[in-house]
């Protein structure tokens, strides 16, 4: 797995057959079981009749890894629009390459044979920027718009056909339709799949892999959801992250490519937290926590002065935002902060990691 150490990643197995956490080798028995903080959580999670999959990783190392109900780590999972944070990952990748421009570049010209007949003027002020903080201004494709939108005979023709409601730059707009515009402008400038630009420029990070991943009418892979991976390969992805770009001792994503991209840009409309491109941010416990979120509650967070990265897969039929399950699930990352942080002040004392309460 991307980042995480030879004697962790070897023994992560032993979590889904034992239903403990991967230990360091050498361990003895009663070392190898869960600090009793953890297993609390453990325990606080398994409550959670949605939750499907829960990892917990620090440094590089697996603390906790666990299935619920029949769920494993090392099955396919629908990540759903946590996917978005890897449609940013492939342009930030495609700038550096030259590919694109870069944040600022317009993208009608990219897209000229999809534009309407009359189009709007403000379609030419559109930028990949823009698409990326979902600030493009053109009315949502997400929401009550999806069905229509996915049953329509080309999606980025309908996207861009979608009356303005404000100005490119302006308020954020949550729509899974900007970032499958991102996905038809890199299959046309690079000629390529973006599910082969990822195998191929993502291909350094151990452990991720794209298990499965929908198509429109045209054949582009939809950009920003139905894409399925292991809960361990979304956790390799967030290592990338975690790691600054870094993974098999190259720079994959470039640094400055994920600052950018932590960066807030906006404000999202539905929990008030900022956004930058196709990552939330936000803080929790008084630390930075960046995340990427999945339709029902499939979590990627990356916490960095803590080095923690958390993934949580679940049920994919009903929506976490602004339910008591979502507010759940903050508050297993909450507990999980908290056993972090006692556990990276005892490395820096040089002793042990106090249970927490």
């Amino acid at each position: 797995m991307g980042g995480l150490s030879p004697s962790a990643a070897a023994l992560v197995v032993l979590t889904l057959i034992m239903g403990q956490p991967a230990a360091a080798a050498g361990q003895t028995e009663k070392e190898a079981e869960p600090a009793p903080a953890l297993e609390a959580i453990a325990e606080r999670a398994e409550q959670l009749e949605r939750l499907h999959t829960l990892i917990v990783a620090q440094n590089g190392e697996v603390l906790l890894e666990r299935g619920f109900r029949g769920h494993r780590t090392d099955e396919p999972a629908n990540i759903k629009s946590a996917s978005k944070s890897v449609i940013s990952a492939l342009v930030g990748i495609a700038i550096e390459k030259g590919v694109l421009e870069g944040v600022d570049q317009k993208i009608a010209p990219l897209l000229r044979s999809e534009l309407p007949d009359d189009p709007d003027p403000r379609l030419f002020d559109i930028t990949i920027g823009n698409l990326l903080s979902m600030q493009s201004g053109l009315a949502r494709t997400s929401g009550l718009s999806y069905g229509r939108w996915i049953s329509s005979d080309n999606w980025v023709r309908f996207v861009l056909e979608r009356d303005f409601v404000a100005d490119p730059g302006g308020r954020m707009l949550y729509s899974t339709g900007s970032t499958h515009l991102l996905s038809a402008i890199l299959t046309r400038v690079t000629g390529r799949s973006t599910l082969e630009l990822a195998r191929d420029w993502l291909a350094p990070v151990e452990g991720f892999r794209i298990a499965d991943w929908q198509r429109d009418p045209q054949g582009i892979y939809l950009g920003g959801n139905q894409m399925a991976m292991t809960p361990r390969s979304l956790l390799a992805f967030g290592e990338l992250y975690r790691n600054e770009g870094r993974a098999g001792g190259q720079q994959v994503v470039p640094r400055e490519w994920i600052t950018e991209s932590w960066r807030r840009r906006t404000r999202s409309p539905f929990n008030g937290e900022g956004y930058g491109y196709s990552w939330f941010v936000s803080q929790e416990a008084g630390f930075d926590v960046n995340y990427a979120w999945g339709f029902g509650g499939q979590m990627l967070y990356i916490v960095p002065e803590l080095e923690l990265t958390v993934v949580m897969t679940s049920d994919t039929t009903a929506r976490s935002a602004g339910t008591g399950y979502g507010q759940a699930l903050r508050g297993l990352l909450a507990d999980i902060i908290a056993v972090a942080e006692r556990k990276g002040e005892a490395r820096a004392g040089g002793g042990e990691a106090e249970p927490a309460e």
